[in-house]
């Protein structure tokens, strides 16, 4: 039997997962992954969701951050 794997991500860390999973999943249904390129597109989603989380970032202010500025 394979040793199970466990995982604790932080709350960022699984909406970006969460992202990935759903660029990834825009891949499959395209057609555009197989068995041979799949690590590939799930590199190429992960680091979109990356690149988009970053920029919500800098345009997005949260509650938090608002009330640091005061």
């Amino acid at each position: 039997m394979a040793k199970p794997t466990f995982f604790h991500l932080q709350h960022s860390e699984s909406v970006v997962a969460q992202m990935a999973a759903t660029i990834f999943t825009g891949f499959v249904q395209s057609g555009d992954v197989t068995p041979e390129n799949e690590d590939a597109y799930i590199k190429r989603a992960t680091h979109i969701a990356v690149k988009m989380a970053d920029y919500t970032d800098k345009l997005v202010k949260s509650d938090e951050e608002w009330m640091k500025q005061e």
